[in-house]
């Protein structure tokens, strides 16, 4: 049996696993319930690039060249331009009660 070294194995892309609106919104919200926000700008520019970095920023209104700054790892996109993103990938921020933790009732 041949071992497979990491550096062979294909790289990862999450950006082709988003196939439609649905993927999207899984992947986002996912992203959201960890609770890290710096990886919201990020999951937003996987879920762009996979529709198209272009396509993205005409239907958002903004510049290609400000979709890829606003998304990059580590940035903080005002919330307009979250929403607007969210808007021209097709899927919407929802707010959900959060049930209460068994520690505060």
């Amino acid at each position: 049996m041949k071992k497979t070294r990491i550096s062979e194995l294909p790289e990862f892309d999450m950006a082709k696993q988003l196939r439609s609106e649905a993927d999207i919104a899984a992947y986002v919200t996912m992203v959201i319930e960890d609770g890290d926000d710096a990886e919201l700008a990020h999951a937003l520019g996987v879920a762009a690039r996979a529709r198209g970095m272009s396509e993205v920023a005409l239907a958002a209104g903004i510049t290609r060249e400000a979709l890829y700054k606003a998304l990059r790892p580590g940035a903080h996109p005002r919330f307009d331009t979250i929403n607007r993103v969210c808007a021209a990938l097709g899927v919407r921020l929802v707010a959900e009660p959060v049930p209460p933790s068994p520690h505060h009732p």
